[in-house]
């Protein structure tokens, strides 16, 4: 079932994060350095309010509306709440925008309210999607939203003047159209009916999670306004950079397992207690790794390649320090968001979430005072790094008093050492090249630590191998005997 979702999800989502990338690319090279940073400020500033005004309330719904039917009740009562809470995340972004870019306040303000808005009508329309099992429909989406995030910004941005305000609002004019075709297809098929909660039940999930993320300000938000507050938007810029480079594949993965795995985890916990729930969050913590654990393990030995292919020489210079940092914050992050924390959902203790996220918080911005002024985005990116092992201890210890997750040590472990191996054979690949162009270097780095670690793992994991082989001929359409078993067609 696990593996099952993950390939529904991930095209949709490795398209998403792929159009990230080419934007990255492109936006980079059409907008100067100062006004990227601006534009990566926008997104802080727009996640960091999203996640308090919109993000809790995917959450709640999907842990009190259930999965299959959703009535008409249920939807009026969650848009009244989306509404009004997007009009406070209004209010709190204007006075922020005024606080981190106090310079062009104005531009900045419009910029994040657009964000604001559209993201709460798409996350909306995905989450009911959701909730009503289409998860063809909410690929499909996912891959419209990529497709219209790439070509209208760059459409805008040479048309118009290179300033990252255009880049800002042509992107969320793509988010909104996607959420709009969404929100048409969700309504299409809810069922008439009373809400199947109410606003007490909403709110008592919703506000220890609004809650943490103010007080998650520090851990995903704190590094990137003291550098700008320290340094200036072309720092912000270098980091943004490095940091969307290393954190967009950790991340694909990890989003394409939890998409459908957290849905499941709730049934199980429902259906079949904490102990079963627990047994499959162990089992996607073990996923997590073997997929993980080697595309970290790459990017860090690809990094200098990565950077000369992908960035313009304003953006290099720091780039083999930051990814193997990065890389540690986004795997840290993953593991309490995905595996340890979606325990606490299950239990409904939402507000144990706060005790969670506040050490992390706390030890982010400690550490971004402490080395920011001196190392700049290296220190951003140590502070980041600090921060999510906090949060991934305390998450451990939270979840375990609850109902204790085990772990496969084992599974790990081989995990970590083929991740090691591929890493190694991308590296001596990647260097017996010289001094060719950095797309050659890439190309057989990859090429290396890609073989590497299929073998190791048909060798180590041989049913698991076979199994998703299988899973992967079915997707790409191929016929089924009528026994079940997969064949050429």
């Amino acid at each position: 079932m696990l593996l099952r979702s993950t390939l529904i999800y991930a095209p949709a989502i490795l398209l998403t994060r792929v159009s990230a990338l080419l934007l990255l690319v492109i936006a980079t090279r059409l907008i100067d350095q100062t006004e990227y940073g601006l534009l990566a400020l926008v997104v802080t500033i727009g996640e960091l309010t999203d996640s308090a005004v919109t993000n809790w309330l995917r959450i709640a719904l999907l842990r009190l509306g259930g999965t299959g039917e959703v009535t008409r009740g249920s939807l009026r009562l969650a848009a009244r709440v989306l509404a009004v809470t997007t009009l406070v995340g209004l209010a709190v972004s204007s006075i922020a925008s005024g606080l981190v870019a106090p310079e062009r306040w104005a531009e900045f303000a419009i910029a994040v309210s657009a964000y604001l808005v559209v993201g709460a009508v798409s996350r909306f329309a995905l989450t009911v999607l959701q909730m009503q099992q289409r998860h063809g429909a909410y690929a499909l989406l996912e891959f419209a939203r990529a497709a219209l995030q790439l070509v209208l910004p760059v459409l805008a941005v040479t048309l118009a003047p290179h300033g990252f305000l255009v880049v800002s609002l042509a992107s969320s004019v793509a988010t909104l159209a996607a959420g709009l075709v969404g929100l048409r297809l969700a309504l299409a098929l809810a069922v008439g009916g009373p809400p199947r909660f109410t606003h007490r039940e909403l709110f008592a999930l919703g506000i220890p999670l609004i809650a943490l993320a103010i007080v998650g300000f520090g851990l995903t938000s704190a590094e990137r306004v003291l550098l700008k507050l320290y340094y200036d938007a072309g720092a912000v810029a270098v980091f943004a950079a490095s940091y969307a480079l290393a954190r967009q594949p950790i991340d694909t993965i990890a989003n394409a397992i939890n998409m459908g795995g957290f849905p499941e985890m709730v049934r199980r916990f429902d259906r079949d207690g904490p102990t079963a729930a627990a047994a499959f969050l162990s089992q996607q913590l073990s996923l997590l790794a073997r997929l993980s654990f080697p595309v970290a393990a790459l990017l860090v030995a690809l990094s200098g390649e990565i950077g000369g292919l992908v960035l313009p020489d304003g953006y290099q210079g720091p780039v083999g320090q930051l990814f193997p940092v990065i890389a540690i914050a986004v795997m840290a992050g993953n593991f309490a968001t995905f595996v340890f924390q979606n325990m606490i959902h299950a239990h409904k203790r939402p507000w144990l979430l706060i005790v969670v996220g506040a050490p992390g918080s706390a030890v982010t911005v400690g550490l971004s005072l402490l080395v920011i002024p001196p190392l700049a985005e290296v220190g951003a990116a140590l502070a980041l790094a600090g921060g999510m092992l906090t949060t991934l201890g305390a998450a451990i210890v939270v979840s375990g008093r609850l109902t204790p997750i085990p772990v496969a040590w084992r599974d790990l472990a081989i995990s970590a050492a083929i991740a090691v191996a591929a890493g190694m054979a991308a590296f001596i690949a990647s260097a017996l090249l010289g001094a060719a162009w950095p797309v050659f270097k890439l190309a057989s780095g990859g090429t290396a630590g890609v073989l590497v670690f299929l073998g190791l793992n048909a060798l180590l994991h041989p049913e698991q191998t076979r199994d998703l082989a299988g899973r992967l001929r079915a997707r790409l359409g191929l016929a089924r005997t009528p026994s079940g078993g997969i064949r050429a067609g």
